[in-house]
């Protein structure tokens, strides 16, 4: 393999015709690494390994860069369903393509969930080459993401020191007034995104909730709901390990021993059945309050 296909290898992203022809590949290398599928060209005179990520693939063979949750997930802060590719064009974007094929304009080809975003900048000269900076894709967010995701991206982009509090500015003057009642709801003490959207939905449900609280003798907890119940947002990533999931059953039994209620919500339960998660809270909150209608059934 040519010595720079080695090293742009590690880095799986677009390089251009000159790139290849400055690192030493002649044109017919370059031909014979497209025809053997070594190389794809994505557009003209834009080309990537096959392991390349699809949503890059496909927001610089539309003729863009990834943006919005598609923008979030490369830079490295929470994004929502990320499944679909999200694009930003720039307004005097020209020749626009399919998604799926660079001979197909992008007018007459289906976007197969492609979403375009057109808002101006904060600053075009912030990002990569394939992908808007972290300000643009905070404000994308904001103004195509539920309010409950748009406040976890923003959480934890502040959190990753993918931003900085004073940016905040920037992001909220370049959306609409309606969505800047966002600002005051932040807090980048959460360490995932699925914590954010916790707190926001026990907020709005009226409970009292407090994030990353410590307990003597225990550590420190995900959420603390009216003082009383521990809510520990699990994912698979960051408990997968059979020491991790010990680690987890000693802490519940050490709140247990000083009167804390556990519960342990997964990362699909958080986005897709709320309400269920919100059933579960209130009734532990009633048991904290008044006891289990269980046991004196049962008395």
């Amino acid at each position: 393999m040519n010595p720079f296909l080695k090293a742009f290898a590690r880095e799986c992203r677009i390089v251009s015709r000159k790139d290849l022809l400055d690192s030493g590949m002649r044109p017919l290398q370059i031909t014979a690494a497209v025809s053997s599928n070594a190389l794809i060209r994505v557009r003209r005179d834009h080309y990537a390994l096959p392991e390349t990520d699809r949503h890059t693939i496909e927001a610089v063979r539309i003729g863009g860069r990834e943006g919005c949750v598609s923008a979030a997930r490369e830079i490295g802060f929470f994004a929502f369903d990320s499944q679909f590719t999200h694009v930003h064009i720039p307004r005097e974007g020209s020749r626009l393509r399919s998604p799926q094929s660079r001979k197909v304009p992008l007018a007459v080809a289906s976007r197969d969930g492609v979403q375009l975003h057109w808002w101006p900048l904060i600053d075009r000269a912030d990002g990569t080459e394939y992908c808007v900076g972290a300000r643009d894709a905070l404000a994308q967010i904001i103004q195509c993401q539920e309010p409950r995701f748009a406040l976890a991206a923003l959480d934890t982009a502040l959190h990753e020191q993918k931003i900085r509090a004073g940016d905040l500015d920037e992001i909220f003057a370049h959306v609409p007034e309606k969505y800047r009642a966002l600002r005051s709801k932040i807090d980048a003490r959460v360490d995932a995104g699925q914590e954010s959207v916790l707190r926001d939905l026990f907020r709005f449900a009226g409970f009292r909730c407090d994030i990353q609280v410590s307990i003597d003798g225990v550590g420190r907890v995900d959420l603390l709901v009216e003082g009383c119940v521990v809510v520990e947002a699990d994912s698979k990533s960051h408990h997968k390990s059979w020491e991790q999931q010990m680690r987890d059953r000693t802490r519940d039994r050490l709140l247990a021993a000083r009167n804390y209620l556990t519960l342990r919500v997964l990362y699909q339960d958080i986005m897709f059945d709320p309400e269920g998660v919100l059933r579960a809270i209130r009734n532990l909150v009633d048991i904290c309050r008044h006891g289990s209608p269980r046991a004196f059934a049962h008395a």
